[in-house]
């Protein structure tokens, strides 16, 4: 088990004799109030500044005020000049720069490439407040702006786009981020580790070219370039090779250690006396399994794998295909090797994942000084993002789901990370004591999942060895631990605060390990349900959810089954809202008219619906570039899988998923008629859409009663006339995709905590 240095073990640094700044400075003059005359670290970023661990800067910018330096922030700067970047003076260490919670290209335009008309993480919501490819561009005007300063980039969108990889917005495949940049340095996934051993480092004096060590970072080399002799290259096709799966080790087998004596002679190898020739004993080592894989780990710790060229998978979608699936494969920390890539007559060299935070290591994360404001600067604006999350905790971080079309393991890793309860708890009460407008209700506690926490591998061993992309899909692995019992205690101790009157968790759910622990599923209807449950089942039909790594509807039924049971017994009248995606990749067009009829049948009528979006380096986004699947070897001749691209296509899926809609009518009739399914065109029962064109008022033909209770639900929750049953979905908000005010609003690569 390699070993690591903890994140608040680090001598602090001389530079800070004072208490924590009550904000990070944004300004000249705020710096003279504290009486710096130098930033050592300025962070530049594209949301606004909240001084919350739910958005990236402040937790980043916290973290190293902690170690003792002077951090200050550069927020949604104009891009159209340099001067805006001159604004602290130059940073004694190096600029930070990121783009924001928010991948920019996914924060600024919708699944259709339509420019969106407001924004999240921006006072009173105002587009246009970054540029597209913002990492990009604030990187080259940081270098702009001082020549010889270091640049470090990091965050969601410089994770995502780390190497080669597909931009839905351009239609191509694009470089990584690093040559376009110009960046010295690429900090990917959650970097603590690497942010506060990179910043004490440079604080003693080394180069930044130098530093080629740090698990979580890539960096731009000369071809050929290694860390020293005794490492080796292998090329990507040794990965995607198919062999025999061995099984587990077992880490309790004894060591057995054997040796063997063998000697063969014939007549012909007698010497001149005739006597025999010696006897040659070769001891044979025979290891354990324990052994070999020490062996392979250090062989392993010492190999790169070269991943085909941006020049071979930029026109080439097996390639592009091949190296997606390879990338993945070498995503878990305890075994990923480091991989390179050539740009052309430089490369990319992405070092291992980074190491997961122990928990006291998460704790300190969280504790901070964060004011858990907005900077004063922006007066009453309302920041959309900061309304969402300012009453919620983040408990975790980390999703071993493995959804195909979702980042949060590309950017947080598939090992949970979780928060201790008495942390946990103390945000709470500082909620409660510190945050205006506070009324007794905790929006939340959760995180990419609601019910992930605490969850992990029963044995470290297996964990560190396991490549599988998914603990849970085809089937939960039997290594992974299910028990709810800890997050139950959690619920329990966190509503019994002074002052607390209601917790509710809002972050999706992952039903199918709910099931697993039917005291948690009651646990959560009885006392942490506000009327609504969201969940994402994401489709009916097996076709799809393969493509998706979901479970079936089987699942959703069992949860279904026992939510009903459980809110009748607490005397609750209580819905789920499931989400679904409408045009993922292997998704026919009848697969998703089996949806409808399945929403049919069921009294589902769905209000906001999301349309698949290819975020970049997800598998789903290499399914829908390439029409392969890299969940399993690809070649050439391989599985093709069925992909909605074109406009039209994407809006009948789009409108099947709401077929209740008389604006979707005629493209529903169309379809179906095309299909040969004119049988469900009709105004009975068991017809999906009327015969007739809609009312010219363009109301439905279909009235079904609203019982109160519902009504009042649907208001509360701000919801448009839901009826008993439906799926009630809230207009989505573009989240931060990488933090935790990610996962509590709506179209985000990071799935927006639906599970």
């Amino acid at each position: 088990m390699t070993v690591v240095q903890n994140l608040f073990s680090y001598p602090v640094a001389p530079s800070r004799k004072t208490p924590p700044a009550k904000f990070l400075p944004m300004s000249r003059a705020e710096m003279d109030v504290l009486g710096w005359d130098t930033c050592d670290v300025i962070l530049v970023t594209g949301d606004a500044y909240i001084d919350h661990p739910s958005f990236g800067m402040a937790l980043i910018g916290r973290l190293l005020e902690a170690q003792g330096y002077r951090v200050g922030i550069i927020s949604q700067p104009d891009w159209l000049s340099v001067d805006a970047f001159r604004t602290l003076g130059k940073p004694n260490l190096y600029f930070g720069v990121t783009a924001g919670n928010m991948d920019s290209m996914v924060n600024r335009y919708t699944s259709d490439r339509k420019i969106r008309s407001d924004d999240a993480y921006t006072p009173n919501g105002e587009p246009n407040k970054r540029p597209d490819r913002a990492l990009v561009v604030y990187a080259q005007r940081a270098r702009e702006a001082y020549p010889d300063a270091n640049i470090v980039i990091g965050s969601i969108e410089a994770s995502l786009r780390r190497i080669a990889h597909y931009d839905y917005w351009s239609d191509k495949v694009r470089r990584s981020v690093l040559p376009d940049s110009k960046a010295d340095i690429l900090l990917f996934g959650n970097a603590e580790r690497a942010l506060v051993a990179l910043t004490h480092r440079l604080a003693a004096g080394e180069a930044i070219e130098t530093i080629r060590d740090l698990r979580g970072t890539a960096f731009m080399t000369r071809p050929g370039w290694l860390p020293d002799a005794d490492w080796s290259v292998a090329n990507s096709t040794r990965v995607d090779t198919p062999g025999k799966v061995e099984p587990h080790p077992d880490p309790y087998e004894m060591k057995e250690k054997n040796t063997t004596s063998c000697a063969t002679g014939a007549a012909g190898d007698m010497d001149p006396a005739g006597a025999p020739p010696p006897v040659v004993v070769k001891p044979i080592l025979i290891l354990s399994r324990e052994e070999r894989q020490a062996a392979l780990k250090e062989q392993r710790d010492k190999t790169v794998i070269r991943l085909p060229s941006y020049d071979a998978i930029k026109d080439d979608p097996v390639l592009y295909a091949h190296a997606s699936r390879v990338f993945h494969l070498e995503s878990n920390p305890g075994n990923a090797r480091a991989m390179v890539q050539a740009h052309g007559e430089r490369d990319v060299w992405l070092n291992p994942p980074p190491l997961p935070l122990a928990m006291d290591e998460m704790d300190g994360v969280y504790d901070m000084a964060y004011a858990r404001a907005p900077h004063p600067v922006y007066g009453k604006a309302r920041i959309p993002a900061w309304e969402m999350i300012r009453f919620s905790v983040n408990i975790m971080r980390g999703c071993f789901g493995g959804c195909t079309f979702c980042s949060i393991t590309e950017h947080e890793g598939r090992i949970i990370q979780s928060r201790s309860e008495p942390s946990i708890l103390r945000e709470i009460e500082l909620i409660r004591d510190k945050t205006k407008g506070f009324t007794g209700t905790i929006s939340d506690l959760g995180g990419p999942t609601a019910n992930m926490y605490r969850l992990a591998c029963k044995d470290k061993k297996i964990e560190e060895s396991c490549r599988r992309l998914s603990c849970v899909y085809p089937t939960i692995c039997v290594n992974l631990g299910t028990d709810h019992s800890k997050l139950i205690q959690l619920y329990r101790k966190a509503r019994a605060i002074p002052g607390v009157k209601k917790i509710l968790i809002s972050s999706g759910l992952r039903y199918d390990l709910a099931v697993r622990s039917p005291e948690y599923v009651k646990e959560l209807v009885t006392h942490h349900v506000g009327g609504l449950l969201k969940i994402a089942p994401e489709h009916s039909e097996e076709g799809p959810l393969s493509k998706m790594m979901k479970p079936g509807m089987g699942a959703y039924d069992k949860f279904k089954e026992l939510f009903d049971r459980f809110s009748k017994e607490a005397g609750k009248e209580q819905y789920l809202i499931p989400y679904f995606i409408a045009a993922h990749p292997g998704t026919t067009d009848e697969d998703m008219l089996n949806l409808a009829l399945w929403l049919k049948k069921n009294d589902f009528r769905l209000d906001q619906v999301q349309t698949f979006m290819p975020t970049p380096m997800a598998l789903a986004t290499t399914m829908y570039h390439t029409r392969k699947n890299p969940l399993k070897k690809v070649t050439a001749d391989s599985e093709a899988v069925e992909t909605v691209r074109t406009g039209k296509v994407r809006k009948l899926h789009k409108a099947l998923l709401r077929y209740h809609d008389p604006a979707n009518w005629e493209i529903i009739r169309d379809a179906l008629q095309r299909m040969g399914r004119s049988d469900l065109i009709g105004s009975g029962v068991h017809h999906l859409v009327p015969r007739h064109a809609a009312p010219a008022s363009g109301g439905s033909l279909e009235r079904r009663r609203e019982t109160p209770a519902v009504a009042q639900l649907a208001k509360k929750f701000g919801q448009n006339k839901p009826r008993p049953g439906a799926a009630i979905t809230r207009t989505p908000v573009r989240a931060a995709a990488g933090g935790p005010a990610a996962r509590k609003a709506g179209n985000a690569p990071v799935r927006s905590g639906r599970k």
